[in-house]
C-alpha cells in the first residue's frame, strides 16, 4: 500500500469526511446537435489520419490570477509543431476540462483561453469541468451554467466568435455537453460529470454511454476506445483523492456494455498521475489524470502517514499507482498508430517547473507509456 522510502501511497485513496456537496448539481444545456451525438474528426481535418494520429491532451489550463503557467504549457504544446518530421506533429488538442476559472463566465474566455491559444495551430476539443460548468451568484449579468462554453465548443457550425476577440479562433462544433469524436484510429467517448468535488452523471447520460460504448466495440479491431471524463475516478492526492460515484458509475457502466474503453483520461486533479486496473479477465486497464495544464497551485500526493485517507476499500482494489509527477505543470502528447500487430497507443508526459521565473526553463519528457491493442 505505501513506498516505505517515499512514504507515498502506491494506491488511491479516498478522502474521508467531506463534505456532500451534490446540491452544486447544475442542469445541462440543451444539446445543439442530434443524438447519438457524434462529431466525426474528418469533418474538421481534411489530412489522412488512417495509419497514425497525433495529439495533445491537457486538462485545468485556466488561471484567473497566475496565467503565466498556462501560457508556458501552451507555449511549449505550440513548439512540438516545429519539426522536420510532419509525421510527428499533433493534428489537435483535446482539453479535459476547467478551460476557465473559477465560475465559466464568458469574460474569462478571452483571457484564459482564447489568447494562451492564440499561437496554437490546430484545433481544440474539450469537455467541460466542474469550474466550467459553476456559476458565479454574485455576477453582474446573470447566466445558466455552460452557457459560455455552448457558445465557444458548440455551436451549430463553425464560425467568428466575439469571445475570441483577436485570436482567430472560431467555434468548435460539438454537437452535446457529452458526446463521441469519432476518428480513424480511435473513438473518443466524451462525458460531462457537472459541478460536485466527485462529480454526478444521471441516468439519461449513462444509458448513451452505455450504448456508446457498445457501438465502438463493433469497430474495435480498427480502432481504440479512449473515454475522457473530467473528474478523476483514481487519485492519491491529498485534495480530491478518487471519486467513488465515478468509479461506482464507470464500472456499472462497463458491466452493463459488456464493453471497456482501453484508456481513461481525466483532468479535475492538478497533477499526473498513471494508474494500471487489473481485472479478473487478465485485461488491465490504464487511467491517466493529466490536471496540471497550468493553473497556479498544484496537488501533491498524501505521504502514509496522513489522516482522513484510506485506500481499505474494494473499490480500490487491482489498482496501482505506476508513476506521478506532482510539483511540475504538464501536458501529455498522445499517439496512435496502426501497425501490423495491430494497434500501438503510446504517450509522453512533459513538465514544466513550477517556478516563479521559467523563461530559461526547458520542458522535460517525464513519462512514457505504450500500449498495445491487438485485437
Amino acid at each position: 500500500m505505501i513506498n516505505k522510502n517515499a512514504q507515498i501511497y502506491t494506491t488511491p485513496v479516498f478522502k474521508l469526511n467531506t463534505p456532500d456537496d451534490r446540491f452544486k448539481f447544475q442542469p445541462l444545456p440543451t444539446p445543439t446537435g442530434t443524438p447519438p451525438y457524434r462529431l466525426q474528426l474528418d469533418s474538421i481535418l481534411t489530412m489522412p489520419l488512417n495509419k497514425k494520429m497525433v495529439f495533445h491532451m491537457v486538462g485545468d489550463t485556466g488561471s484567473a490570477k497566475q496565467p503565466h503557467f498556462q501560457k508556458k504549457v501552451s507555449a511549449e504544446m505550440t513548439s512540438q509543431f516545429v519539426t522536420d518530421r510532419p509525421e510527428e506533429q499533433p493534428q489537435f488538442l483535446f482539453h479535459l476540462g476547467d478551460v476557465v476559472y473559477h465560475f465559466g463566465e464568458a469574460e474569462e474566455y478571452y483571457r484564459q483561453f482564447f489568447q494562451p491559444y492564440k499561437d496554437y495551430p490546430a484545433p481544440i476539443f474539450a469537455i467541460a469541468g466542474n469550474h466550467d460548468s459553476d456559476v458565479n451568484p454574485h455576477a453582474a449579468h446573470p447566466y445558466k451554467s455552460l452557457d459560455a462554453f455552448v457558445e465557444v465548443f458548440c455551436d451549430s457550425k463553425s464560425r467568428d466568435i466575439k469571445l475570441a476577440q483577436d485570436s482567430g479562433r472560431k467555434t468548435n462544433i460539438q454537437p452535446n455537453i457529452y458526446y463521441t469524436l469519432q476518428t480513424p484510429l480511435a473513438d473518443f467517448i466524451c462525458l460531462y460529470s457537472n459541478v460536485p468535488k466527485f462529480g454526478i452523471v444521471e441516468e439519461e447520460q449513462k444509458e448513451w454511454f452505455v450504448e456508446e460504448l457498445k457501438a465502438s466495440a463493433l469497430n474495435r479491431s480498427e480502432k481504440a476506445i479512449i473515454l475522457c471524463i473530467h473528474h478523476a475516478p483514481f487519485s492519491a492526492d491529498f485534495n480530491h483523492g478518487s471519486s467513488r460515484p465515478m468509479i461506482e458509475f464507470l464500472e456499472a457502466a462497463y458491466n452493463e456494455a459488456g464493453v471497456r474503453p482501453d484508456i481513461v483520461f481525466s483532468g479535475h486533479v492538478h497533477n499526473y498521475q498513471r494508474f494500471s486496473k487489473q481485472y479478473d479477465d487478465g485485461t488491465t486497464l490504464p487511467y491517466i489524470v493529466a490536471g496540471a495544464g497550468g493553473y497556479v497551485t498544484l496537488f501533491p500526493l498524501i505521504s502514509g502517514n496522513a489522516t482522513d485517507y484510506t485506500a481499505d476499500d474494494a473499490l480500490l482494489e487491482n489498482v496501482h499507482l505506476d508513476t506521478y509527477c506532482d510539483d511540475k505543470h504538464g501536458f501529455l502528447k498522445v499517439e496512435i498508430e496502426k501497425k501490423t500487430e495491430g494497434l500501438e497507443l503510446s504517450l509522453e508526459y512533459y513538465t514544466i517547473p513550477h517556478v516563479a521565473d521559467f523563461a530559461k526553463e526547458k520542458v522535460s519528457l517525464f513519462d512514457r507509456f505504450s500500449l498495445w491493442l491487438k485485437r
